[in-house]
């Protein structure tokens, strides 16, 4: 048996108090709080469960093993631990005196079948216009970012863009905890690696971001943008790197663009913050905000915007393309006694009218044959009509 199939087996046994949600595919999050105290997510809402590890010293066992298993430690002095469990799941770690009622661990599932745009298209969170709308601004470049809070799914939503990349270019995804999987064959996996007790190397997201632009990228994908790195990608995409995609931790446009700017200052070199913010404007073309309902936990998009150029006053101008709204859905059945129709009040994504300021370039690019749904978005210039 294999070194790596010994770490498996002794997982499935200290971690068998939660098998069972960890094999449930409903399930998509798992909050351990304690031996005693264990909860599950499933479709947006928290449920609390019968669940149980025997005593404290049963889950740090657990624990110990995982960060043993991926070559981490984690102990008084480095209470933390960030890893992924052989199937990929996310895992995030904090014990004693980190975690004052006792040792936490929070699991994040992934889909064995990741997310696409046309699975979003099922679950009614994209329209045919607003799903083309996307898929032409990934094709034609332009720099991405999804948006939204905690659990709102941004890694799914960046994960089903970029499938609109094409299959020819050669993609690099950089993350803390490698979550994204794509299709296309031609896609490098980048990892951040903290330091160990047996090497005190470190290898952060910044590092790895400076080396992938010496990899011969097409698409540089970084999963999500938290610190000084913020500044190389914005700087990227302002040099020749264009049709980023990331995603960041912010509760509307506007705080997307204010986060990242935030972030750019946190970078080693020293900038002003007008620099800054004309970077980012720059920079940023779309933005995808996210939200998740509080009642039902269902995840939406709220809003598809345009970054514009800053104003005469130096503020960030957003302009919402598409916006959720209530939309009257009318259904007709036909049975033995005729036809019923049926109407009912449900949130979709509609336009809102506004057009892209770069509505010319699908057809600059030629790439009006694949214009179909959105087409009051994408123009063609005045003296060709």
């Amino acid at each position: 048996m294999s070194l790596q199939a010994v770490f498996e087996a002794s997982l499935r046994y200290f971690l068998s108090p939660i098998g069972e949600y960890l094999e449930d595919p409903s399930v998509t999050e798992i909050m351990v709080n304690g031996p005693r105290q264990i909860f599950v997510e499933r479709k947006g809402c928290i449920e609390k469960t019968d669940a149980f590890f025997p005593d404290e010293d049963s889950l740090r066992s657990a624990v110990n093993n995982l960060a043993q298993s991926v070559g981490r430690e984690i102990n008084e002095r480095h209470p933390v631990l960030d890893a992924r469990l052989p199937d990929g799941s996310r895992v995030h770690v904090i014990i004693p005196p980190g975690a004052r009622h006792g040792t936490c661990i929070t699991i994040r599932k992934f889909s064995r079948n990741p997310l696409t745009l046309d699975d979003l298209m099922r679950f009614g969170s994209l329209t045919d216009s607003s799903r083309e709308f996307l898929e032409v601004c990934v094709a034609l470049r332009k720099n991405v970012i999804v948006a939204g809070g905690s659990g709102t799914g941004k890694t799914s939503m960046l994960g089903a863009l970029s499938g609109a990349i094409p299959e020819t270019e050669r993609i690099i995804v950089i993350e803390d905890t490698s979550e994204l999987r794509l299709h296309q064959d031609h896609s490098l996996y980048l990892e951040a690696q903290p330091a160990t007790k047996s090497s005190q190397f470190e290898l952060d997201i910044r590092e790895l971001f400076r080396a992938s632009l010496r990899m011969r990228p097409d698409r540089i994908i970084v999963g999500e943008v938290r610190g000084g790195e913020a500044l190389d990608l914005i700087q990227s995409m302002i040099s020749g790197h264009e049709g980023s995609l990331s995603t960041v931790h912010a509760s509307s446009a506007i705080d997307a663009l204010v986060r990242l700017e935030t972030l750019s200052l946190m970078s080693d070199v020293q900038i002003p913050v007008y620099v800054a913010r004309a970077q980012v404007a720059s920079a940023i073309d779309v933005i995808v905000q996210l939200t998740r309902s509080n009642e039902t936990g269902r995840r939406r998009i709220r809003s598809i915007s345009e970054a514009g150029r800053l104003d005469r006053d130096n503020q960030y101008q957003i302009q919402e393309i598409y916006t959720l709204e209530p939309t009257l859905i009318t259904d007709e059945k036909s049975g033995s006694g005729g036809s019923e129709v049926t109407s009912n009040m449900e949130m979709s994504l509609v336009e809102t009218g506004v057009t892209p300021t770069f509505s010319q370039d699908a057809y600059n690019n030629g790439m009006m044959g694949r214009v179909n749904y959105s087409k009051k978005l994408w123009t063609a210039p005045e003296d060709s009509v």
